[in-house]
């Protein structure tokens, strides 16, 4: 459920050395949460607090599905449907973007993995032999730490479909929005229970003020110094 089957790449490309030995020294935080749960907004707060780049994994999909391409189409009909976008164009969008900014103090990467299988290629590293022959994956490294958002199902829906009717968004549709959720809640469990057992999860209640979510996302990045 939730999934889509398309022609668009489900795996990422081949880094060169040089760029997985960047990847590997950046801070990195994940921060994951349904649609509404205000990641964005708090991203945005952090970045501009660590000197933090944000990476808004919406946002890229949202320019890439505006662009006048057949891949820009195709992601477009699948967020549309409230699925997800396969992980090869995701994981991509994701190395592309660090990687075009050497200079950040770390990165907050927002509303990634939305998947398990996207959290486990991030972590992989595929070192090419003679004749580019690629031997089994390794396991690259994982975030610093993952930041969690908790919020009800109707808190969300709430804000999404507010959200919408100001920023006129396709995707902020209420039928697309709970298509989404269900997507989310479908395919977020497993990927919680990863990063469990390697003690990176750090929740956050999401219902409270702006300012008192803002604090404890601080409480959880300073915990990393």
């Amino acid at each position: 459920m939730g999934r889509c089957h398309s022609r668009l790449p489900q795996v990422g490309k081949t880094l060169r050395p040089q760029q997985k030995d960047l990847l590997k020294s950046l801070r990195i935080i994940f921060v994951m949460g349904g649609p509404g749960c205000g990641k964005g907004t708090q991203c945005e707060n952090m970045a501009a607090k660590y000197g933090f780049c944000h990476v808004g994994l919406g946002e890229l999909l949202r320019e890439e599905a505006n662009q006048a391409t057949v891949r820009g189409q195709q992601i477009r009909d699948i967020m549309l449907k409230g699925l997800l976008v396969p992980t090869g164009v995701i994981l991509d969008m994701v190395s592309d973007n660090m990687l075009s900014r050497p200079e950040s103090k770390g990165f907050l990467i927002d509303g990634f993995p939305r998947e398990l299988n996207q959290a486990k290629e991030f972590e992989r590293i595929a070192v090419k032999r003679k004749k580019s022959v690629c031997r089994r994956p390794q396991v690259g490294r994982s975030p610093n730490i993952v930041i969690v958002f908790d919020c009800s199902t109707e808190t969300m829906i709430h804000r999404v479909l507010l959200r919408g009717q100001k920023g006129h968004r396709e995707d902020d549709a209420e039928d697309v929005v709970r298509q989404r959720l269900e997507t989310h809640y479908t395919l977020c469990e497993p990927i919680l229970a990863f990063y469990q057992q390697k003690n990176l999860l750090r929740n956050i209640l999401a219902e409270d003020a702006a300012e008192n979510i803002f604090a404890k996302c601080c409480s959880v990045i300073d915990s990393l110094q």
